[in-house]
């Protein structure tokens, strides 16, 4: 079975750099868990499709009190942001 590629826009990384290490290491092993099937919630990979937008699906990854956004290309997944919760859909908008 291939392995999806996982990558961090500039922004996501940004975002995920800003975050104390304990919750980098909890989001670092849920985007490693995303590599395998970034369709499928599972343990540990509490995903949920978002409503179309643009040419894009995207979807959430739910880690604790954080949310990745991701949309998927061939085998790559391109994670957009890292935000907390509260704040994780205003960017849509």
């Amino acid at each position: 079975m291939s392995k999806f590629n996982v990558l961090l826009s500039r922004t996501a990384e940004k975002e995920f750099n800003s975050l104390d290490k304990q919750t980098q290491e909890r989001i670092r092993g849920a985007l490693k868990e995303l590599e395998n099937d970034p369709f499928q919630p599972r343990p540990k990979a509490d995903i949920k499709k978002l409503h179309k937008m643009s040419k894009h699906e995207f979807y959430r990854l739910r880690v604790g009190n954080y949310r990745a956004i991701y949309a998927i290309e061939n085998m790559t997944i391109k994670v957009t942001r890292i935000i907390p919760r509260g704040k994780c859909y205003d960017w849509l908008e």
